[in-house]
C-alpha cells in the first residue's frame, strides 16, 4: 500500500479508522450519565476438591511511602528500580486484608477476621453467610488486621465458634501486654484450642509453621479431593516486594531473618509443587500461583484455573 507522501502508516491506520466518523449524522445528545465510582467485589468463590473456599475482602485501603515498610534493607534506587519493573509506584501501595472461608461440607472453618467487625460481617454477608454459621475460627496470628474483626461493640462476632491458634504464637501475646490482644482475644481464651506445626484444624487443614512474621506465625495446607492449596497468611505481604525480593526487610516482621528463611522455604515449596495459594495481603481476589524467577519469586495470578474445579 502506497501511503500519501509525509504520512506514516501510524497515521494513515488512524486516519482510515477515523474516516467513517466523519460522515455520521449529527444527533442529540443524551443525557449525561453520573459517574458511578470504583468498584471492588467482597468475595470470590471456588471448588477445591470437595471443599468449597471463598476469600473475603474485609477491607482495602492506599498506604503511602510503601518503602518506609517493604525494603528497609535496601536504597531508594533499588526499591525503585524494582517497583518500575513491576509497573508500581513507589510512593503509595494499595493493601488488601482476605479472610478466607473453607466449607468442608461438615463445617465452615473461617481464617482470620480483618480489621473490624463491620468488614468481615459485611463480606460474609455479600458471599452469602452469617457470623453464627461460622463454626470454626483460625486465627494464623495476633497482629491487629487478623483478630480485629473477633470482637467489638456488641460482643463477639462469631456466637457459636471454635477458636485455634498456634501454641507459640498465643503464649508470645498472652504476655506481651498488648490492649489488641486483651480486648479481642483474651474474653474468648476459654473457647480457643491450640496446635504446632502439623497440628489438624479438621480433616484436610494442616497447620504449616511459617514463624518469623510473628513468633509463632502459621501457614495452612487445604487438601481435598486429592488437590493441595496453601494459605500462606503473612508469609509474604506484597505480590513484588515479598516475592520477586523474599530478602527484603519488613516492617511488621517481629524477627526479620527468620521471616526471610520462611518465605523462601514457603513460597519455594509452592513453587516446586505448583500449588495454588492465597495470601492475605495480595490483590484480591488474593489467589494465584509462584514461580522461580531469578534469586527470587514471581507472583502468577490467577485466571480461569480455580474455576475448572
Amino acid at each position: 500500500m502506497t501511503y500519501a507522501k509525509g504520512l506514516s502508516r501510524r497515521q494513515a491506520l488512524f486516519a482510515t479508522a477515523a474516516a467513517p466518523l466523519v460522515a455520521l449524522a449529527p444527533r442529540a445528545a443524551r443525557a449525561k450519565a453520573d459517574m458511578m465510582g470504583m468498584t471492588t467485589p467482597l468475595f470470590s468463590r471456588f471448588k477445591h476438591g470437595d471443599f468449597e473456599v471463598t476469600t473475603l475482602l474485609a477491607g482495602t485501603r492506599p498506604v503511602e511511602d510503601p518503602h518506609s515498610i517493604f525494603g528497609l534493607n535496601v536504597s531508594a534506587e533499588d526499591f525503585t528500580a524494582t517497583s518500575d519493573a513491576a509497573f508500581i509506584p513507589t510512593n503509595v501501595a494499595q493493601f488488601f486484608f482476605t479472610p478466607t472461608v473453607v466449607n468442608t461440607g461438615d463445617a465452615l472453618v473461617l481464617f482470620d477476621t480483618g480489621l473490624n467487625p463491620e468488614g468481615i460481617t459485611a463480606a460474609l454477608a455479600a458471599a452469602g453467610y452469617t457470623p453464627d454459621q461460622v463454626d470454626t475460627v483460625v486465627i494464623t496470628h495476633m497482629h491487629g488486621d487478623h483478630i480485629g474483626g473477633l470482637a467489638g461493640d456488641a460482643g463477639a462476632t462469631f456466637p457459636n465458634a471454635a477458636y485455634v491458634t498456634g501454641a507459640t504464637e498465643h503464649n508470645h501475646w498472652s504476655a506481651a501486654g498488648n490492649e489488641g490482644f486483651d480486648m479481642k482475644v483474651k474474653p474468648l481464651n476459654d473457647k480457643f484450642t491450640f496446635l504446632d506445626d502439623g497440628g489438624a484444624v479438621a480433616p484436610g487443614i494442616t497447620a504449616v509453621g511459617a514463624h518469623g512474621h510473628t513468633p509463632g506465625h502459621m501457614a495452612y495446607m487445604i487438601e481435598s479431593g486429592g488437590k493441595g492449596l496453601v494459605l500462606i497468611a503473612d508469609t509474604a505481604n506484597h505480590p513484588v516486594w515479598s516475592l520477586a525480593k523474599p530478602d527484603w526487610e519488613v516492617k511488621f516482621d517481629m524477627d526479620k531473618p527468620a521471616a526471610a528463611e520462611t518465605r523462601r522455604r514457603v513460597l519455594g515449596m509452592i513453587a516446586a509443587d505448583r500449588l495454588p495459594f492465597i495470601g492475605y495481603h495480595m490483590p484480591f481476589p488474593a489467589t494465584g500461583y509462584i514461580e522461580t524467577a531469578g534469586d527470587g519469586f514471581r507472583y502468577v495470578p490467577s485466571s480461569y484455573q480455580l474455576m475448572l474445579g
